[in-house]
């Protein structure tokens, strides 16, 4: 590992520039928060982590806030020193190197458009179920998957305020339909009353509700479908170089977005839980993987709401995911034009419209979102497989990818305040909290690649027995690239991760 860079000047050599003053606090929210996809994540992650800790659900997403909270502490710490359109990149090139900090970089945009992906196969599945269910009309996922992406190659091409405005109006959709379920389970007390146990964390690990329905439990996949649900909240500093006072807005709208949610997921994954009862939960979702029924919330609408919400929540289920994908798909397009703007990869990429929009970065998402789903439908064009195969396996990847990088800049901020920023060292926001967010990241880690069998139902599938390799084998990659750099543009090297917009 490379030394941290030395302290240089911002350079304002990239062949474009993003739209500064663009964004306000409350559409940055909505750009994280539509990436996170408050409903999409119910609607999936819910049942996933119920398979995994049984009536403990809640408890995982839980041990998930907090864990998520203290990382933010440090990640803050270096958001409100550093402003760039680079993120996690920026970050660990100046605290651990540029050779660390290219390959981060590379790692962390292919985890945002493998999410990308995912998410569209989540759509698909959503969709083609919902219109079925709506209208008699049975199209094959892949057809909503293609007319989604057209969608948002097209909302590349505007401003960022316009794209910012509509999942805006989506993220209001998703959370009115989840809070009026609340209000109806809670109003009555649920199946069986309330109670404390789906709280407590020691049960995500040994669940009597998971062990005799499913035969068996994993903390790993609770956890998992846990901070899996929070991907996206550490977008702001992604938008800085768009806002209109970046260290205020990164701060406020990272603590927002991480314990706004997790309040949020904890009361609606207890509300899943109460309403079917401890063990009548996990027996909800064995029925929904036998395919019963599409989603174990569908029952529960219907039951304490009312049909009418059901199909509200089966029409939003599909716009949410359609926002959740155009919310990463903006992300790991900034991420391209941030590495191509310093001249890691090609300099097409770091040219904007006249909207200043990153549309070549935006069009280049686009292109790989196609063939990574174009090689999944291929191999099983079936919509079942849009949501268990591409749609799963695919989260796999880019979790383990995001979580294996938030842990190496937790390592960044140490550093980079105990050598170039040494006034602002503070022993918790700087020191503390990024060792206990690391160690919490690693351990996330490691559970999801004992597990990763059990979490996509195909342990022998090569795609996820070569997983942990892939994303090592990106990161080496993406070393090799700026060790290459060094020898080769030594220029270019030395400006690595130095790009800044200041406030």
């Amino acid at each position: 590992m490379t030394a941290a860079p030395p302290t240089s000047p911002p350079t304002t050599r990239e062949p474009g520039t993003l739209a500064g003053n663009a964004l306000g606090l409350t559409s940055v929210l909505f750009c994280i928060v539509t990436g996170a996809a408050p409903l999409t994540a119910m609607l999936f992650n819910v049942p996933v982590a119920t398979l995994g800790g049984g009536y403990a659900s809640p408890a995982a997403f839980l041990v998930a806030t907090v864990a998520l909270t203290i990382f933010s502490v440090g990640y803050i710490a270096m958001s409100r020193r550093v402003t760039s359109a680079g993120g996690f990149y920026t970050f660990v090139t100046l605290g651990l190197g540029r050779v660390a900090g290219v390959g981060a970089g590379l790692l962390i945009a292919l985890c945002y458009i493998v999410f990308a992906a995912a998410v569209l196969g989540v759509l698909g599945y959503f969709a083609a179920t919902t219109v079925a269910s709506l209208t008699g009309l049975t199209l094959p996922a892949w057809v909503y998957m293609v007319l989604a992406l057209a969608l948002m190659s097209l909302f590349a091409l505007f401003h960022i305020e316009l794209t910012a405005k509509v999942l805006g109006v989506l993220l209001v959709g998703e959370v009115l339909v989840l809070g009026v379920l609340a209000v109806g389970v809670l109003a009555v007390g649920g199946a069986e009353g309330f109670s404390l146990a789906p709280l407590n964390p020691v049960a995500i690990f040994d669940n009597p509700a998971a062990v005799g329905v499913f035969g068996g439990g994993a903390a790993g996949i609770a956890l998992f479908a846990a901070f899996w649900s929070w991907v996206g909240f550490e977008m702001a500093p992604n938008y800085a170089e768009e806002t209109r006072d970046p260290h205020r807005i990164a701060k406020t709208a990272t603590y927002g977005s991480v314990i706004g949610l997790g309040l949020f997921y904890i009361l609606v994954s207890y509300v899943f839980v109460t309403g079917w009862g401890l063990t009548g939960s996990a027996e909800a979702v064995a029925r929904q993987f036998d395919g019963e029924f599409a989603s174990a919330f569908y029952p529960l609408t219907d039951r304490y709401v009312g049909p009418w919400a059901t199909t509200l929540m089966e029409i939003l289920i599909v716009t949410g995911s359609f926002a959740c994908a155009q919310a990463f798909y903006n992300t790991g397009a900034r991420y391209l034009f941030s590495l191509a703007r310093e001249g890691v990869l090609p300099a097409v990429l770091a040219r904007t419209s006249h909207t200043h929009s990153p549309v070549p970065a935006a069009m280049a998402v686009t292109g790989i979102v196609a063939a990574y789903c174009l090689a999944f439908t291929i191999a099983d064009p079936s919509t079942d497989a849009a949501l268990l195969v591409l749609g799963t396996w695919s989260p796999l990847l880019g979790v383990l990818g995001i979580l294996a990088v938030q842990a190496l800049v937790c390592v960044a901020i140490i550093r980079y305040f105990r050598t170039t920023a040494r006034d602002a060292f503070g022993w918790w926001s700087t020191l503390v909290a990024p060792v206990l967010g690391g160690l919490a990241m690693v351990g996330a880690c490691v559970l999801l690649i004992v597990n990763r069998g059990d979490l996509s139902g195909a342990g022998d599938a090569l795609y996820i027995q070569v997983l942990p390799w892939v994303v090592l084998a990106v990161f080496v990659a993406g070393a090799g690239v700026a060790l290459a750099l060094r020898t080769r543009r030594p220029d270019v090297y030395a400006r690595l991760g130095h790009y800044e917009v200041k406030a």
